[in-house]
Order: structure tokens, then C-alpha cells, then sequence
């Protein structure tokens, strides 16, 4: 009889569902949000090239990237993960900028930023991330 209680499934809550993710899901969306950036980044510095854009313009255009990159994966993981979407798609803007603060520190050996404009991006690439999720 104790054989039969130890092989039951454990006891999910009603409305739960288990959802499995993968390392490679996770990934694959990364690299779909750095695939958007690549893309849009070659856009603005034609634009630079072409129309002599302003300091200013390229900042802006640098912060809509970055907030379509993470839009972009919060959406494509809330379409994934189906529940806590807006979770989720805070993890991929955070993991976009994570990884975008991992590659300035390796390539300019250190943060180039000021400690406002790193917290802004950090917001913004996890609020989009967010608004992405829920839109989903």
C-alpha cells in the first residue's frame, strides 16, 4: 500500500499548469532580440551616414532600439510561457541588459555610462520587456 502513495503525482493547484522551459527557448529569444538590434542599429548608422544626424537623434534612435528589442522578447516569451507573461518578459529585458552590460564591460574594459543613464536603460529595457509580455 506505501508503494502506490509514494508513485502519485505531486498535487497541483486547481488552475495550475506546469510549464517547461528551456535554456535553448530562452536563448533562441535572445538572439532573435539581438537579431532586431543588429538590424535596427545597421538602419540608424545608415541614417548617420546619410543624413548627418544629430547627437541627440542618435540617442533617441538608440533608446527606441533598445525598447523595440525588448518589447520584441517580452512578447515572444509570453507568447511561449502562455501564464505570468509580464514575469517573463521583465526576465528577457533584464537578461538583454545584462548582456548588453557584460559586453561593454569585456569590450571597453569597464561602464562608459553614467550611473542615471545605466539605471534608465535598465528600466526601460525591462519595462518594454514587461509591456511586451502582457500585450502577448
Amino acid at each position: 500500500m506505501e508503494k502506490n502513495l509514494m508513485r502519485k503525482k505531486p498535487i497541483q493547484a486547481q488552475g495550475e499548469k506546469k510549464i517547461k522551459i528551456s535554456v535553448l527557448t530562452i536563448l533562441k529569444i535572445l538572439l532573435a532580440m539581438y537579431l532586431v538590434t543588429g538590424a535596427l542599429l545597421l538602419a540608424l548608422s545608415a541614417m548617420l551616414y546619410k543624413m548627418q544626424l544629430s547627437e541627440t537623434a542618435v540617442s533617441v534612435g538608440i533608446v527606441i532600439i533598445y525598447v523595440a528589442a525588448g518589447f520584441l522578447g517580452g512578447f515572444l516569451s509570453g507568447k511561449v510561457m502562455k501564464t505570468r507573461r509580464f514575469f517573463w518578459g521583465m526576465v528577457m529585458g533584464g537578461a538583454y541588459f545584462l548582456i548588453l552590460v557584460l559586453g561593454s564591460i569585456l569590450f571597453q574594459k569597464g561602464i562608459n555610462m553614467e550611473l542615471s543613464r545605466f539605471f534608465t536603460t535598465l528600466v526601460l529595457c525591462t519595462a518594454s520587456g514587461m509591456i511586451g509580455g502582457m500585450v502577448s
